[in-house]
Order: structure tokens, then C-alpha cells, then sequence
């Protein structure tokens, strides 16, 4: 798709802004992309900063020695399905513009002490798939009622989330009716739903793998966010055609069209408040920009303690509770090229979910957040060039690949502070420590790749929190415990007039939380539920 139009300035090349919009955003990433389209085809003039050089978000790409990689988006489930709700949002948002290559029968694939489970494409073929893994009447019993549990949670959850984009009054009327189930299961963690339906502790382990899509072992996550994620990818699992950054390409035409922009290399200092209401932001650059709104997408940790003065953080009543709502786990993540093919290495679409330690999640991860010489808990490799279809026109003769596992924070403490690219000697050698240890699980499983990568380099938590600004390297916001999901300060409105929130803090981890924050944060500006527009649409245009 060809733009005429730039679709996003750099700030320190000072572009022409207006000195007042409709909305500011803070931060560009998905949650803020989709409601600032949503507004912008309500008439409103939006302006959208990111602090970062490259905008996106989670969805933005990095390249490297003519290679090119993706930094948060590794598949996105449920694209398929007419009528499903992600489809519809991002057809209405992209005008049909963003297309998704499908990966196949096989999505996933979990590999437990070498032995391999493969998680195939539609509810039926995996129930069946999961039944000739295990064949026992009790083990088909146990999947049929998971299968059940999933859709129960998932039933419950859609009450819960109508009612953040309520007003206050209707909140309060109507809470007792809408979240009374849904509270009933995120009260409860994944392993005791998991105990509750099984002694098999090796079936458990398989139904659980893909934990590492919201950060939290079975012990410590809501069965809530593993439900979403579970169903999520029931129906197979699909990726960007043209990479995760078509995502930002495809829907920043509709901010521009409205009279919008995106600036990066653009910092919020301070949400500007006078009033009690929000009227603006101040830049690191000292420049006020004024608006009818603002909306932060940084994150209600860095909204609330850092983008606020101390006197209207006083006027925040939950921020005591807030600071007590931990983030989710840091992570590693090692980016790889090669000089051949996807398909003259024979690389998979499937994602490997590979877990050394066997059938204990929970103990794995504890033992290694403790030490790091611990095997890793997980390891997740994709290889995003074998799953997009026009990686070749980019990138001729090459392919990529990513290893994801693990971190802790803690571990990089001595080297706050320092700057990227120039952390010193022993920051280096655990970097390639952790590397060779992240390549030699690739080999295991793809040996052919041996003495072929051409190019490798790992990113630690502090890399995540240099560019996006997640203060302890979090990729997946806030901690997806059952306490979370007990804070109903995570909605869009604050108690700041005009000041919103969006992202996957008031929703869940991942693309289709994001997506759905910013449908919640539109709705609660503009006063009514935009789902119905977009169901409307899609009805009008065969979605």
C-alpha cells in the first residue's frame, strides 16, 4: 500500500504541529493506534507521541545488518473466523488493508524433556489431537472439561469488560450482574483449575505451555488471562503479511486523514492538569501542546507516579494499591540471521515452546529466577521469515529467526544506568553466555542450522526498558495474578477529567487485549459502545 502522505515525523526535526488537538496520545502502541483511529473516524484531530525513534509500540520492527525483526508480535490467533471480534476491529481500523498469512496446521509446538505435542488448527482437531496424546478415559474426560472451563471463563469475561467502558453510575448498578461470574474464576489460579480436572501432571504441563504468552507459570497466573490465550488460538495461528509493522502502516491513514500525526523521538514529560481536568502535555523539550483529551498509553505505572506531579498524584486514590500491582517478568530475546531461506533451511511456522525441565512449570521458573546457571525454564523460538510471505521481497536470500526465554530484572541492576551499546566487558560476556545458551536449544531441535547463522544479537531487560520504557523490562505489563484482575481502578476514565487510559493494562496481555483497550478507551470518550459501528460494518462489507 502506498502512502502519499508521511505517516509519521520525527519531533526533534520540529514538524508542524498544531497548538491544539482533539486528543494526545502518549505512546503509539497498539492500544493507542486503535483508538486514535476510532476517534479520528469520529471526526476527532488527534495527535499520537512516542518517545522511541521507530512508532508502534510492541509492533514496531528493528533492523540490523540488512536483517529485520519483529519485537513484540509473534502470531495473532483467531483471524480466520468470520465474524470473530479481532477480525472486524482490525478490518474496520485498516479499511481491509491488513492481510494475515494463516501458519498452518500446526501452530504450536510443545516439547516436553524431547518428547513433542503438537497443537493443530480447530477446536475438534485439537481436542483429538490432545486425546490420541493421551488416551486414557480419564485424560479425554479432563480435556473435554477444560475445553468447557475455557469457554466458561471466556463467557463470563465479556460481561466484565463492557463494564469499564461505563460511566461510573452504570458501573455501579450494574456490577453486581456483569462481573459476579467472571470474578468467581479469576479469583482462581490456572494450576487449580488444572488440579481440579486432572491428576495427569504431564497432560497438565501440555495444556499449559503456552503461559509464556502472559508471562506467569500455572501457579501464579488467573485461569482468566490463560483462558483468553487458550481459546485465542484454538483456531489456528496467523501473521502480518508484510511483517508486524503493517499494523502501524495500515491503520495511521485514518489519524491522517482527520488531520492527525505521529511524532517519535518525542517525549511526554508531564501530563499538563489545571482545573482538575487534563488540558495538554508538556515535552521534555519544555513545547506545551494543549487538548480536549488525553490518553496515555504508556502504562498506568509510568502514568500514574511519573507523568503526574505530586499534587494530582494525591488526587489519585488507588495509587497506594497500584504501586503494589507488580509487573509481569523481563525477558531475553535473541535475534538471528541467516544468509538462506526460509525454505532452503526448512524452517517450521510452528512456534516451539520447548520446556528442559519437564512437567513443573512453577519450579522451573522460581529455580532459574533465583539463578540464573538454572536451565531455562522455557524457550521459545519463531521464525517469522518462514511465516511471512513477502519477507523475500525485503530481504532477498535470507531469513531470521527469534529465541525468547525468561529474565530477571534483578540480574542487570549493576548496569542501570549505562548506555546502550556501551555497558562494558562482563555485561558483553553474559549476554554471549546467555546466547550460546539460547542457540544450543535451536540446534537441538533444528540441527541443520548449525555453522549457518550469519548474525545474532540478544536483548536484555534493559534494552526493553531504554525503548519502551517499561521501567523493569516487562514485555507484558502488569502481572496477569489473580489480584490483578481484582483492581477496578484498570479501566479507561481516571479520576483525572479528560485524562484516559489505554493498552493492555486495562485489558490483558497481547494484540487482541490491546485492540480491545482502545475499542474500551474510544468508547468511554466518546460515549457510546463503537462495537456497535464496527459490527454494522462488517455486516455492510461482508466481514
Amino acid at each position: 500500500m502506498e502512502h502519499a502522505t508521511p505517516l509519521f515525523y520525527s519531533y526533534k526535526k520540529r514538524p508542524q504541529l498544531d497548538e491544539h488537538y482533539d486528543a494526545i496520545f502518549i505512546g503509539s502502541g497498539l492500544g493507542s493506534l486503535c483508538a486514535a483511529s476510532l476517534l479520528a473516524r469520529n471526526g476527532k484531530k488527534v495527535l499520537i507521541c512516542e518517545r522511541h525513534y521507530t512508532p508502534g509500540g510492541y509492533t514496531h520492527v528493528f533492523t540490523r545488518n540488512d536483517y529485520e525483526w519483529d519485537v513484540g508480535l509473534h502470531y495473532v490467533g483467531d483471524m480466520d473466523r468470520k465474524g470473530s471480534a479481532l477480525r472486524i476491529i482490525f478490518e474496520y481500523i485498516t479499511d481491509k488493508n491488513l492481510k494475515w498469512a494463516d501458519m498452518g496446521e500446526v501452530y504450536d509446538r510443545v516439547v516436553i524433556n524431547g518428547k513433542v505435542f503438537d497443537y493443530v488448527k480447530g477446536l475438534n482437531n485439537w481436542k483429538e489431537r490432545m486425546k490420541f496424546y493421551f488416551p486414557t478415559a480419564d485424560d479425554a474426560r479432563a480435556i473435554d472439561k477444560y475445553v468447557e472451563l475455557l469457554f466458561a471463563v471466556n463467557a463470563a469475561a465479556k460481561n466484565f469488560y463492557m463494564l469499564k467502558a461505563l460511566p461510573k453510575l452504570a458501573q455501579f448498578f450494574s456490577s453486581p450482574f456483569l462481573s459476579k461470574a467472571y470474578q468467581k474464576f479469576s479469583s482462581r489460579t490456572t494450576k487449580e483449575i488444572l488440579d481440579s480436572i486432572s491428576d495427569n501432571d504431564e497432560l497438565k504441563a501440555v495444556l499449559s505451555a503456552q503461559f509464556g504468552d502472559y508471562g506467569m507459570p500455572p501457579a501464579q497466573s488467573s485461569i482468566v488471562i490463560h483462558a483468553a490465550v487458550a481459546l485465542h488460538y484454538m483456531n489456528g495461528g496467523f501473521y502480518p503479511i508484510g511483517g508486524s509493522e503493517e499494523i502501524f502502516n495500515t491503520i495511521m491513514p485514518s489519524v491522517i486523514n482527520a488531520g492527525g500525526k505521529t511524532v517519535i523521538s518525542a517525549e511526554v514529560k508531564e501530563i499538563i492538569v489545571e482545573g482538575g481536568k487534563a488540558i495538554g502535555v508538556l515535552m521534555a523539550d519544555g513545547k506545551k501542546i494543549t487538548s480536549d483529551i488525553v490518553v496515555s498509553g504508556a502504562g498506568v505505572h509510568l502514568t500514574f507516579e511519573k507523568l503526574l506531579n505530586e499534587e494530582n498524584q494525591k488526587k489519585i486514590k488507588f495509587l497506594k494499591t497500584l504501586k503494589k500491582v507488580e509487573p509481569s517478568n523481563a525477558h531475553f530475546s535473541l535475534y538471528i540471521g541467516l544468509k538462506q531461506t526460509a525454505e532452503e533451511l526448512n524452517l517450521p511456522k510452528a512456534n516451539y515452546w520447548i520446556y528442559p525441565c519437564g512437567n513443573n512449570h512453577d519450579e522451573a521458573v522460581e529455580k532459574y529466577l533465583n539463578d540464573y546457571k538454572q536451565e531455562f525454564p522455557v524457550v521459545y523460538i519463531s521464525f517469522p521469515s518462514a511465516k511471512n510471505p513477502k519477507f523475500l521481497e525485503k530481504y532477498p536470500g535470507r531469513s531470521t529467526i527469534e529465541i525468547i526465554s525468561v529474565a530477571n530484572y534483578d540480574w542487570f541492576k549493576e548496569w542501570e544506568g549505562s548506555r546502550w551499546k556501551k555497558r562494558g566487558e562482563d555485561y558483553d560476556a553474559f549476554k554471549e553466555e546467555i546466547s550460546q545458551r539460547l542457540l544450543a536449544h535451536l540446534y537441538k531441535m533444528e540441527p541443520q542450522l548449525e555453522g549457518k547463522i550469519d548474525t545474532y544479537e540478544l536483548s536484555t531487560p534493559l534494552s526493553t526498558k531504554n525503548f519502551c520504557n517499561y521501567q523493569k523490562g516487562e514485555i507484558y505489563g502488569l502481572s496477569h495474578d489473580p489480584q490483578r484482575f481484582d483492581a477496578d481502578f484498570l479501566q479507561p476514565k481516571t479520576p483525572i477529567k479528560n485524562l484516559f487510559i489505554t493498552g493492555q493494562d486495562i485489558v490483558t496481555v497481547g494484540i487482541a487485549g490491546a485492540l480491545m483497550s482502545g475499542v474500551l478507551t474510544a468508547s468511554s470518550i466518546l460515549g457510546k459502545n463503537i462495537m456497535n459501528d464496527i459490527v454494522q460494518y462488517a455486516k455492510q462489507s461482508g466481514g
